[in-house]
């Protein structure tokens, strides 16, 4: 699976100001099957790791508004040291600062409220 695909498709998104996170897995689940891209929903990589989407090889995490920095990369590590995962695509309502590798695998970090055009 190519990451651009996935990437185009979240680039679709044009999410309101204060959704639910179900109401942002059910957009970005339709912006996948709209694009064409099989994943599936809550994907269990092992016990206790459930990542939100599974596309191909990159995991698609979501977060609603802006996650503690520390934690999302505590939750991140823990995805990426599944052999499944060769990279993760990190989607959160609003900029969260994460390293671009992390245990050698590519995260990207992708915030909706720059899709809108607006740094809220």
């Amino acid at each position: 699976m190519d990451t651009q695909e996935i990437l185009r498709a979240l680039s679709t998104l044009r999410v309101p100001a204060a959704p639910g996170e179900y109401d942002l897995h059910r957009m970005v689940a339709e912006a996948f099957q709209a694009a064409g891209l099989p994943c599936e929903h809550e994907y269990r990589l092992a016990p206790r790791r459930r990542i939100d989407f599974f596309v191909g090889g990159v995991g698609v995490e979501i977060k609603k508004g802006r996650p503690n920095a520390r934690d999302l990369l505590m939750q991140v590590r823990r995805y990426l040291e599944c052999d499944q995962l060769r990279e993760i695509v990190v989607v959160t309502q609003r900029d969260t600062p994460l390293p671009a590798r992390v245990l050698g695998k590519r995260v990207i970090c992708v915030s909706l409220s720059r899709l809108w055009g607006v740094a809220l």
